[in-house]
């Protein structure tokens, strides 16, 4: 076995793991909420509407207020709904488990032992330009 194959492994116990099917299960209910993306899509309207007004000439100072207000508050709805609190929490879930994951690998290809890489920072920058190694 090479190590693509490995990584093949790895990806089908990521799949295999509950973090990955609650993760799943989260961004589906997400999608399914008609509400919900009918606020997203106002959002991401708002935001090239005061793009838009933002690059004008002369722009008004009034317009882009209210702009900023509306897309603050459509963000706070938005984030405020119920399935977008479950999908932001399985989504950290998920990334907290893929940095473990890659701290492991990182760590393993500058020469540390696989088997007691750290899955937590230490006060790792994330630039390896300046750090002495992994541990």
């Amino acid at each position: 076995m090479n190590v693509i194959d490995k990584a093949r492994e790895l990806g089908q116990l990521i799949q295999a793991d509950e973090r990955y099917a609650a993760y799943c299960k989260a961004k589906d209910a997400n999608d399914k909420d008609e509400e919900l993306q009918q606020l997203i899509g106002e959002f991401q309207t708002k935001r090239v509407e005061l793009n838009t007004e933002m690059s004008k000439d002369n722009r008004s100072a009034e317009r882009l207020t209210a702009l900023d207000d509306e897309i603050k508050s459509l963000y706070g709805t938005i984030m405020a709904n119920k399935n977008m609190a479950a999908y932001n929490e399985a989504k950290n879930a998920m990334d907290h488990m893929l940095n473990q994951i890659n701290m492991v690998i990182t760590c393993s290809a500058n020469g540390d032992d696989p088997m007691t890489c750290p899955t937590e920072p230490s006060g790792c920058s994330g630039s390896c330009a300046s750090c002495g190694g992994c541990g």
